[in-house]
Formats: C-alpha cells, structure tokens, sequence
C-alpha cells in the first residue's frame, strides 16, 4: 500500500483494476483525489469458472485488508480482465470483505474502464495488450464494440502471454533441431534465467503449473534480448502487427477514428508501437497512452455513488 500524505476522509470510493499480472486498488474522495493505493496479485474473471475461485477469494481478501488499512469504502467499482457472465458472485466476493453490501459494487471488464480514462465515448479506439490483448470501441450511445480479447487459448495476439509464448515455441523448436542452442541465443538464456533453469522441467512447471500472469510476465525476457536477438525483434515486431489488426478491424467497422495503444505490454520494447505505428492506414492519429485503471475505476465508483463528474485524474 501506498498511502498518501493527508488522512484520508471519511467518504471514499474504491476503484479496482484487476488484470492477469496484478490487481491494483485506488481509493478516492470527491471530488476526485487519489488518497491511497497499492496492489495484490493479479486473477481474472475467468478464474470463477474453475477451481480458481478460492484463489479469487484470497486475493480479495487480501485486497480488502489493504484498503481498509487506509479507510473505509462505501462504493466500489471494479474492472475486470475476463469478465463476462457471474457478476453476481463476483459483487459478492468483493462487497464482502469490505463489509459491503453487493449493490456497492458496480462490475465492468478492465478493458472499458480503460477505454473511459482515455477517450469521451465515441471518440476513438483503444487496443489494450497486457497479458492479453483486445480493441474496444464505445460508441456515442455508451454500447462497447470489441475486436479480440477471446483468451490466451484461443488468441490474444500481441499480448504478453503470446509473446512469451512465441518466444518459448522459438527456444525449445530450436532445441529439438539442436539441442545446447540456447547457448547461443540471448533470447533463450534471458527466458531461462527467468524460469530458473535451462532444462525443459523449468519451463514446464512455469508454464503449466503458474497462472497467465506467470508467463506473461516472460514477456520480458523477449524484450530483454531483442537488442541482441534476431528473433527477439522478430517476435516483438509480429506482436506490433497482430495489435494493429485489432485496430484494423475497428476502423474497418466504425470507421476513421485515433487510435491509443495502452496496457503493460505496449511498453515493453519501442519496437511494438513502432511496428504498430507502420501497420495502420495511412493518416491514422496513433498514440501510447497510459491508463491507471484503479484511479479510472474509482471515479466510475464516484459517479455511481452521485458525485458530479469532475477533470480527469492526472
């Protein structure tokens, strides 16, 4: 937690961004200050549909000790990577720590509250990677349009988990051609060093045994390596073109809108906005743009409880 430097007031409201990696809270006042904030692990909404949702469970729980360290809430909104269907379990699982009522707590995927921090609705396009990857479009009459974001099993392409997973599929091809490779690759050494060890044992226990978090966060060793690795730049330039379809079949639909690319993995290398920049039609306004999600999600919270709308937070 990271508290800020007054005490905070006795009206809060508590904006929640939960993503793969990590789960990161805000707790806010009228007529918009952030006072505290911090993060626990990451989970998604889709951890509900199987024998996650104890996981899910503790993760709140932990969240909610946080939050209450700092003050108490009396709305809450959440943005959830994942979310779908059983929102009525989720408003359960976060009202309940926080000694809340479940009509406290208004649900969204994380997606759309990014969307609402970065563009009135209407106005543009945003394609999202973090573990995952997805384009969304509100438009005027507050509906939210997407492209992608069908899950690391299925696509996500560009997003931290597919590329991790593009450059594990490159290392371990390799091997199989010709094993002891990995020592001349930095690609395959920056991944090892992450997952603990060069044999195949490392990287299955890691991939298989961890969440999408887990081997999203191996996204970082492709961009560790790029500078020295063919295939790295390789991997992170593909991942630029996949994020710039997501764009694509956007502007394809809805036509001539700008476009901001945001989420962790954006960040990871200039060559993704680089190659993305390249991938879009000619003319397309394009900018990476950051979105606190929690601070976002907490003047949602704001609104939802009656606060007037105020300036966006920095």
């Amino acid at each position: 937690m990271e508290p800020h430097d007054h005490e905070p007031p006795r009206f809060l409201a508590l904006g929640i961004d939960a993503g793969g990696t990590a789960t990161r809270w805000a707790l806010a006042t009228p007529p918009g200050d952030i006072v505290a904030e911090g993060s626990v692990a990451g989970f998604s909404a889709m951890d509900l549909y199987g024998p996650g949702q104890a996981r899910v469970e503790t993760v709140l729980g932990e969240l909610a000790r946080a939050v209450l360290a700092a003050g108490r809430p009396v709305r809450v909104h959440a943005g959830l990577t994942g979310f779908g269907a059983a929102g009525d379990v989720l408003a359960r699982l976060v009202a309940a720590p926080l000694g809340l009522p479940e009509d406290a707590v208004s649900l969204s995927s994380d997606i759309e509250t990014t969307y609402l921090d970065l563009f009135p609705p209407g106005q543009g396009y945003v394609v999202y990677a973090g573990t995952g990857s997805v384009g969304v479009f509100i438009d005027a009459a507050g509906e939210m349009h997407r492209a992608g974001g069908r899950g690391v099993l299925i696509d996500d392409g560009g997003g931290g988990f597919w590329i991790a997973r593009e450059g594990l599929r490159h290392v371990w091809r390799r091997e199989d051609e010709r094993p002891g490779a990995w020592r001349e690759s930095p690609l395959a050494q920056e991944l090892f060093d992450l997952v603990g060890g060069d044999d195949w044992a490392h990287t299955r226990r890691t991939v298989y045994s961890g969440t999408r978090g887990d081997v999203g966060r191996l996204a970082l060793a492709v961009a560790r390596a790029a500078d020295r690795d063919p295939a790295a730049r390789h991997i992170l330039r593909a991942a630029g073109t996949e994020l710039a379809r997501l764009a694509g079949a956007l502007l394809g639909r809805y036509g001539p809108r700008p476009v901001a690319l945001s989420g962790r993995a954006a960040t990871l290398h200039p060559l993704i906005p680089e190659t993305m920049r390249e991938a879009l039609p000619p003319g397309t306004p394009f900018a990476v743009r950051t979105s606190r999600g929690e601070h976002a999600a907490a003047r949602l919270a704001l609104a939802a409880a009656g606060v007037p709308p105020e300036e966006p937070l920095p």
